[in-house]
């Protein structure tokens, strides 16, 4: 699937100063649901600079979060939630840091990080992998689920945790944490292009013949017409 993907779309690698610190993935998580991921990296970028610490952020009205996430799908929730998991990290750590994590075996950190307001397994797993923390974990999105569902790689009703213990111990055991990463931003390329939610173009997809999906499309398409005698 990897040099298929590769051989359509070409490598996608995040350059290291595109990796950010722990605490602005999680943000970037956070606020982001449904919501693209430039946007989010803006919105992201803009509460830093207005505010200058996630500290003074997280004592910042809720009203006042919404107005500046005014670009997230749901403003309104994506306040909420940034307020509550922030001051949840600062409770439990005294500020808003994650640095402790770099001590902790991956599982163990991502465990950490499902027990804040708002974070799920696709959260954790980008913090881990796509900060500077730079850990293989893969991050599963709504479009990367989608398109292992329609595989059978993982079953039709998985959640992104389910699909996650599923992947994971399936990657090959040589990726580093950049090759899983790049995994997952050609799977997602895949998503936007072909493999959308609606009317997916499966004859023109470069893995059809490992998708359950897409072979069952084509075969059907390819049978002859039958009429009534």
């Amino acid at each position: 699937m990897q040099a298929a993907l590769i051989a359509r779309f070409g490598r996608i690698v995040r350059p290291p100063e595109k990796r950010r610190d722990a605490p602005w993935v999680l943000v970037q998580g956070v606020i982001g649901a449904r919501t693209k991921t430039r946007v989010s990296n803006d919105a992201t970028d803009r509460l830093l600079a207005d505010f200058g610490t996630w500290e003074a952020a997280a004592q910042t009205p809720v009203e006042a979060l919404e107005t500046r996430l005014a670009n997230q799908t749901f403003p309104d929730i994506a306040a909420q939630r940034l307020k509550d998991c922030l001051l949840a990290v600062i409770d439990r750590r005294g500020a808003a840091d994650l640095g402790h994590l770099a001590e902790m075996p991956t599982a163990e950190a991502m465990a950490w990080l499902e027990t804040l307001p708002g974070v799920a397994r696709k959260i954790s797993a980008s913090v881990m992998n796509t900060s500077r923390f730079e850990r293989p974990a893969l991050v599963i999105d709504s479009h990367h689920r989608r398109i292992v569902q329609r595989m059978g790689l993982v079953p039709p009703t998985a959640d992104t945790a389910r699909a996650y213990d599923a992947l994971m111990p399936v990657l090959p055991e040589e990726w580093s944490a950049a090759d899983i990463d790049e995994h997952h931003l050609l799977v997602k390329r895949l998503g936007q292009t072909l493999c959308r939610p609606a009317h997916p173009e499966c004859a023109d997809c470069p893995v059809r013949s490992d998708c359950r999906t897409g072979r069952a499309r084509t075969d059907a398409l390819s049978r002859p017409l039958t009429h009534p005698g």
